[in-house]
């Protein structure tokens, strides 16, 4: 295969279904452009750390296009810094209950009977504990320092709910014509599970991966801005907390401070939202013959 087909296969074609959706394309442009900002925009834009008390809840302009903060420092370095942790610890959460979710879905729905009671058992009892709060709990017993603990944490309690709803498609699924043919065949559980099922719910699996970044998102800046998570370093959710606790609310030029962590969050979770109504065009095969 040609480096022509090869380019063609991973970027043109999926960039051309996505941009079927028009929403859907605005949302994966607005999504890279994050992701860019996040993880490339630090080696060009330096946080600001100066403390300058001349420059305190400056209005944007050409030298600070954000404004600047409680200490005068610039509020776009915050910003293009501050996104990294927050993405990552979704990401990492998202990825985390998602697998969980899946692995215990599809074997609770495909292997039924006692294995299926124990499995639906703990998801139920998971269900019923409020996730927040829990959350709260555990982070006033946990040290969580550092993003990828916390991730683990977010991630461990939020698959029981996703859990359900793929047990109920494994359910439908499994009683088609090639599954009965892959028993016959005898070709095992764990392959009919990961190669013959769980293919034919790519879409949905990814859709609900996003969901649950999404999710993650709100549970950790939650407990970033209630104190609850001592985190080092800076992020989204630490902006909104020092903002809130060192009362910026009560100081008229401090808008542009509050305001600007918020949308960031608003337009990553809007953005992965509206990204996917084009995954369906990615995934499923009718869409990508015209059909």
């Amino acid at each position: 295969m040609s480096l022509k087909h090869i380019l063609k296969s991973i970027f043109i074609e999926p960039l051309a279904l996505i941009s079927r959706d028009k929403a859907g394309l605005i949302g994966f442009i607005i999504l890279v452009g994050i992701l860019f900002m996040s993880f490339i925009g630090p080696y060009f834009v330096k946080l600001d750390t100066e403390v300058k008390l001349d420059k305190i809840y400056q209005f944007p302009s050409r030298e600070h296009i954000l404004g600047t903060d409680n200490q005068g420092r610039d509020i776009f370095s915050q910003i293009v810094n501050g996104g990294k942790d927050v993405i990552i610890v979704a990401f990492l959460a998202g990825l985390i209950s998602t697998l969980i979710a899946v692995t215990l879905g599809s074997l609770s729905a495909y292997a039924g009977g006692i294995t299926d009671t124990i499995i639906m058992f703990i998801t139920e009892i998971i269900l019923t504990i409020p996730q927040f709060p829990l959350l709260a709990v555990l982070a006033a017993f946990i040290r969580l320092t550092n993003p990828t603990m916390l991730a683990l944490i977010i991630g461990f309690l939020g698959w029981p709910a996703l859990a359900r709803a793929i047990r109920a498609q494994v359910l439908s699924i499994r009683e088609r014509d090639y599954i009965e043919a892959a028993r016959v065949l005898d070709l095992g559980r764990a392959h009919i599970i990961f190669s013959e099922i769980l293919p034919n719910m790519l879409s949905y699996i990814v859709i609900s991966f996003i969901m649950a970044m999404t999710g993650a998102v709100y549970s950790q800046v939650g407990l970033i801005i209630l104190g609850l998570v001592p985190f080092y370093g800076h992020n989204w959710g630490l902006m909104i907390q020092l903002a809130w606790t060192r009362g910026a609310i009560f100081y008229k030029g401090s808008i542009f401070y509050i305001l600007s962590p918020i949308i960031a969050i608003a337009l990553f979770q809007w953005s992965a939202i509206t990204f996917t109504r084009s995954l369906e065009g990615i995934f499923n095969p009718r869409l990508r013959t015209g059909e």
